[in-house]
């Protein structure tokens, strides 16, 4: 069976952009330094290569790698695949009050809002905000 390696992003600021993610799930920030710079540098890659690129890795390795690499140019139109970041359903309030918790978190991190979707999909809720990231990625939290 087949299992999710990375979720691959073209930034322009790769290092910013693993920030961001890092800081969204509550991974630490990993820079490219010391062991594991050696043992990039060992197997080829340049200075260049490393300052070019990101990472947001769970230590745990339960969640989302993501690897960032830097764009050929700037992002232009919509995104052909996206995520959905779920906030946990538990806690004090509302849905809707728990959403708006975690999208302020998201907003001070540097993400922008786009929208509230609160509507049906046939038998199915919506209750999600649209989001961008800070290079205008779309994302959605719900």
């Amino acid at each position: 069976m087949v299992t999710l390696g990375n979720i691959v992003f073209y930034a322009e600021d790769p290092p910013a952009l693993a920030r961001f993610w890092s800081d969204v799930f509550g991974y630490p920030y990993q820079e490219f330094e010391g062991v594991l710079k050696e043992q990039l540098l060992a197997s080829g890659l340049t200075e260049p290569d490393l300052t070019s690129r990101g990472l947001a890795e769970d230590p745990q390795g339960v969640g989302p790698r993501m690897f960032f690499h830097h764009a050929d140019g700037p992002k232009t139109g919509r995104n052909r695949i996206h995520l959905d970041i779920t906030v946990p359903r538990d806690g004090p309030g509302s849905r809707l009050e728990q959403l708006d918790a975690e999208k302020e978190r998201l907003v001070a991190l540097g993400a922008s809002v786009v929208r509230l979707v609160d509507q049906q999909w046939g038998p199915w809720p919506e209750l999600y905000y649209q989001l961008r990231d800070p290079e205008g990625n779309e994302f959605c939290l719900q």
